[in-house]
């Protein structure tokens, strides 16, 4: 009789734990880490989510960026972090659903090492070249890579990314010739696009639009299916001669698999209610970027059905990891 009531007393005690665990979740100043360099639109976004989460959740949410191998760094950092809810990565389609097929080996599994918490916006890639290469269409681009091989140098945030595979979608498209080179993130690839050092890049569009609105890229199409609200003038990669071609990237809150069920719902709820903030819809909607929400099991269908698809792009672009 004893070790039954010990048993059900252990049981009471474990239960009010979670209970209390989750009512004073947090209780101390969490870390988002972003994967990719400061500057890029993963950065970008990641600030904004911070910013507003550290509000509503009462405490400081510091963003830590780990850039480096394609987000592999961070990636690898937050998979092998405790799962209390003090360590989170502002994830992408690059580091969840695209690396996986790229990779021969990776320290850690996408899909079993992290927890879905919830989707929160996603962009589309434009192609924005400096204004210094004689072309102004996707069309001129495409001969003049053709009639000079090996002359055009495309940036990326990092092999694997969406800026890189969106490249390499567009050479095996359109027959394009031009070597890749990637970087620590957005920021870099950015500074050196800007320089000439690079010609061209698939940036996402919030880390390209304040240069393209003063001038400094020129942006031949967007990736989307639709044209971007705040680059009305720029055509869709359909309409600038190149049929079937969409890409769109998403980011979204994950943690290390396990985290407690209590505070993933905490986590997810406030996530998704910042998402349909007018003032964060704004926000958003200024970089080029829609808010998405989604429970944390859809989340998880996003990221399946997502490896799925780039499995099939990679596979037949034939692109690989530098």
């Amino acid at each position: 009789m004893n070790s039954i009531f010990k048993i059900a007393a252990a049981a009471m005690i474990s239960l009010s734990s979670i209970t209390v665990f989750a009512d004073i979740y947090p209780n101390k100043p969490i870390r988002l880490v972003v994967p990719f360099a400061a500057g890029g639109t993963t950065d970008n976004v990641g600030r904004l989510l911070a910013t507003r989460l550290s509000e509503k959740l009462g405490q400081p949410v510091v963003v830590d960026n780990r850039g480096g191998a394609g987000g592999n760094i961070g990636m690898d950092l937050v998979a092998k972090s405790p799962s209390d809810g003090y360590t989170l990565l502002l994830t992408g389609v690059a580091t969840q659903s695209i690396g996986v097929s790229l990779y021969k080996r990776l320290p850690f599994d996408p899909q079993k090492d992290f927890t879905p918490i919830a989707i929160f916006a996603s962009v589309p890639n434009v192609l924005v070249v400096n204004p210094k290469l004689p072309v102004k269409t996707v069309s001129e681009l495409i001969a003049y890579s053709k009639s000079k091989p090996g002359s055009l140098f495309m940036g990326s945030a990092g092999s694997g990314t969406t800026n890189h595979l969106s490249g390499e979608l567009f050479k095996s498209m359109t027959g394009s010739t031009f070597t890749h080179v990637p970087y620590k993130g957005s920021g870099p690839a950015m500074a050196d696009l800007l320089a000439n050092q690079v010609h061209l890049m698939f940036d996402n569009l919030p880390g390209s639009l304040p240069h393209v609105k003063r001038g400094a890229l020129r942006p031949l199409a967007v990736t989307s299916e639709k044209r971007s609200p705040v680059l009305p003038d720029v055509p869709t990669m359909a309409e600038a001669g190149v049929p079937g071609y969409v890409v769109d990237a998403w980011f979204g809150l994950v943690a290390p698999k396990n985290l407690p069920k209590e505070v993933l719902a905490k986590l997810s709820q406030e996530v998704t209610q910042i998402a349909q903030e007018k003032g964060m819809v704004e926000k958003l909607a200024a970089l080029g970027a829609t808010p998405l929400t989604s429970t944390p099991a859809e989340f998880a269908q996003r990221i399946q059905s997502d490896t799925v698809k780039w499995s099939k792009i990679i596979q037949e672009s034939g692109a690989t990891v530098d």
